[in-house]
């Protein structure tokens, strides 16, 4: 194999590209962005990111060193609109196209957006652009933040939109937010960390539209399912991500929520891999840093063998910073699943819980507890499917 593209060039772009040069591919390699920044880290952003505590040059996943000893062709701002594999060419923005022999799909999610119209002063939150227009509007006369969802993304921002002085409402249409992760008994314990920080948090109802008024339509309020409005200077919409896989329509990869790979992020053609966001391996999809950065070495090196050698298959894990509180979940938590009290207490919001069914721990959960979480978490992936190579 002579020559590598990476399509992407965020988290798990650049993993793969750092595992191609460490697994011994010396041939060339080319990482195609459709963003003008080079890889970053995107945690922060609904974070110290938004709330100014962390600049720009922070976020940096690689210094200049490290992009050097990748020695690899970046096109920045340059988005991949279609993909011939009978050519094993990438089309790309312009007319241009770019043929290798071997393709990492890494192109990540993109947010859903609420139907109709978005007036001024709509945000979802993705990239460093998103974050810095947001920003900019919560620093401007902006006072009155809707948060429409109450997953992670949304809950960090109504966290952080709360610590710059805000008004802050959540708007939630399930009944509880993080339900499906947690639970109805953990979710309602992360529920009320909203309360406890002044933000109002509306559960059990969705959106039917956004208004605007004036020359630049600006946001004026959210109008909810059952007919109450919120009055708004800022509405951010953090309903969920879909694998950005549109650009692959038509190209005979098999796509269903994302891109269908084996449990070594191999595709059908095994000179194409997928990892991250955009992947779904072995029957399901991850969208979490752990996760994107764990998949890319395991399928790189399947890449270069040139057939399934290697699989993936770590338990999953994710954290969320809200109002002061490190949430740490690991494992695969069922309907059913009794969450059990390790150490400490719910109402300190500081503990270790584990859940439970028939007698063995299927997931971890902790609240300000960092250390013993990273134990527990340990001895559960001993005892279920850690990752093989």
């Amino acid at each position: 194999m002579k020559s590598v593209a990476v399509i992407g060039a965020s988290l798990a772009g650049l993993y793969a590209a750092r595992a191609l040069r460490a697994q011994g591919f010396d041939g060339r390699l080319v990482i195609v962005g459709d963003e003008q920044h080079r890889p970053y880290d995107r945690p922060p952003l609904s974070k110290d990111f938004l709330t100014g505590a962390t600049g720009q040059d922070q976020l940096a996943l690689a210094d200049a060193e490290e992009i050097a000893e990748l020695d690899a062709e970046w096109l920045l701002g340059t988005r991949a609109t279609g993909l011939d594999t009978a050519a094993g060419a990438v089309l790309l923005d312009g007319g241009r196209s770019l043929t290798t022999d071997g393709l990492v799909l890494a192109t990540g999610a993109a947010p859903r957006r609420l139907p109709g119209a978005a007036p001024t002063g709509t945000h979802t939150l993705r990239t460093l652009d998103d974050a810095q227009a947001l920003r900019a509007d919560l620093a401007g006369a902006a006072r009155r933040v809707v948060v429409i969802g109450a997953g992670f993304i949304g809950a960090e921002v109504a966290s952080s939109c709360a610590a710059l002085g805000h008004e802050v409402t959540v708007v939630e249409a399930a009944p509880l937010p993080l339900l499906p992760q947690l639970g109805e008994e953990m979710a309602r314990i992360c529920a009320a960390l909203h309360a406890e920080h002044k933000v109002t948090l509306l559960t059990g109802t969705g959106v039917s539209r956004l208004h605007g008024a004036g020359p630049d339509d600006r946001l004026t309020a959210v109008e909810l399912s059952d007919g109450r409005l919120l009055p708004a200077d800022v509405v951010v919409v953090g309903i969920g991500v879909r694998p950005h896989t549109a650009w692959l329509e038509g190209s005979g990869l098999p796509l269903d929520d994302g891109v269908v790979c084996d449990a070594g992020g191999v595709t059908p053609l095994p000179h194409i891999i997928a990892v991250g966001d955009v992947a779904r391996t072995d029957g399901s999809r991850a969208e979490h840093w752990t996760s994107a950065t764990e998949q890319a070495a395991v399928a790189v090196r399947n890449l270069l063998a040139g057939s399934t050698v290697a699989t993936h298959r770590a338990l999953p894990y994710f954290w969320s910073d809200q109002y002061g509180v490190r949430i740490q979940f690991a494992g695969r938590r069922a309907p059913g699943d009794t969450p059990r009290l390790v150490e400490g207490s719910p109402d300190d919001r500081s503990f270790l819980a584990c859940y439970e069914r028939d007698g063995r721990t299927t997931a971890v959960l902790a609240l300000n507890r960092p250390r013993p979480f990273m134990r527990l978490r340990r001895e559960l992936a001993r005892t279920t499917h850690p990752a093989t190579a």
